[in-house]
């Protein structure tokens, strides 16, 4: 009698197969992650700095650092909703960084967050210290006015 079956080698072979195929595939889905995750961020950045301007359009100046906080709402004492929870990092507890200057001829902010894929094309050269966790900023938007390494 002649049974058919396979061979250790050929499970074997098969199980590093397979092994091989998912250690590609894990690495590519975090990958992905890492970049969707710094697409929020990016996001998050111009969202925010867009209700900037628009409380700048409405009292002519930039809101202090204490209005602007992370996880809560950005209005002002009139009622108005500049941002319903002004939000912060997608994965860590690190808030993003916002900065403002006032000078005697003008006024403007820097906002900053911490990217993780080394390889982004927006990131910037120079690191800045990263809201109040440890960490460093290497992703900013700033007013019309400035860039990122004015400060």
């Amino acid at each position: 009698m002649n049974k058919k079956a396979f061979t250790l080698v050929e499970l074997l072979v098969v199980m590093s197969i397979i092994g091989i195929l998912a250690a590609v595939g894990i690495g590519s889905f975090r990958t992905t992650q890492m970049k969707g995750r710094d697409a929020q961020r990016k996001s998050d950045l111009k969202q925010i700095s867009n209700s900037l301007d628009l409380y700048y359009a409405d009292y002519g100046q930039y809101p202090s650092s204490a209005q602007v906080a992370w996880g809560s709402e950005f209005s002002d004492a009139k009622g108005t909703i500049y941002f319903k929870t002004v939000p912060s990092d997608p994965l860590t507890d690190n808030s993003y960084s916002y900065l403002y200057r006032v000078s005697a001829d003008s006024q403007m902010y820097q906002l900053f967050a911490q990217l993780e894929n080394t390889e982004d094309r927006d990131r910037i050269t120079t690191t800045y210290a990263c809201g109040a966790a440890s960490g460093n900023c290497n992703y900013a938007l700033t007013s019309a006015n400035t860039n990122a390494s004015d400060w």
